[in-house]
């Protein structure tokens, strides 16, 4: 499926929060354990991709160990999703359980220290370049 941005349907845009000092495979890891989860059982295209890492100090990453789940670790990840496409329940619960497997699988995240939080917006918020909005017809584009 191709990116149609009229229709909402274009890979959400992740923000991966963790502590500082993993490795780049670890990194990779994450984002490519983290893209097969959004593909299989999110409905995004397997060609759109957009990550960003931030990795924190001790001080920079607060995070309650047993609120609402955990025990977390010191592994604790904060996976912040924005999608122009609303998802229904069922699609969020079949994506929460996929990833946490695949996290898990790679690079050995324990579902314990995974939090996913999904905030979705209306296709107009976003342009994907040249400072064109999303929601503009292509040919309105040019």
């Amino acid at each position: 499926m191709a990116c149609q941005p009229a229709n909402g349907e274009c890979q959400p845009f992740v923000r991966i929060s963790l502590l500082a000092g993993k490795s780049p495979d670890y990194l990779k890891a994450i984002s490519d354990s983290l893209h097969q989860a959004l593909v299989e059982s999110f409905e995004v295209p397997e060609k759109d991709r957009f990550q960003v890492f931030h990795q924190h100090q001790p001080n920079e990453l607060v995070f309650d160990r047993d609120y609402l789940g955990g025990p977390r670790s010191e592994d604790f990840i904060l996976i912040h999703i924005t999608t122009g496409k609303p998802r229904t329940l069922q699609v969020k619960q079949r994506f929460y359980r996929r990833l946490v497997e695949r996290l898990a699988a790679a690079p050995g995240i324990r579902p314990e220290d995974v939090m996913i939080v999904i905030a979705s917006s209306t296709f107009e918020e976003w342009s994907f370049s040249s400072g064109i909005c999303a929601a503009t017809p292509s040919q309105e584009a040019a």
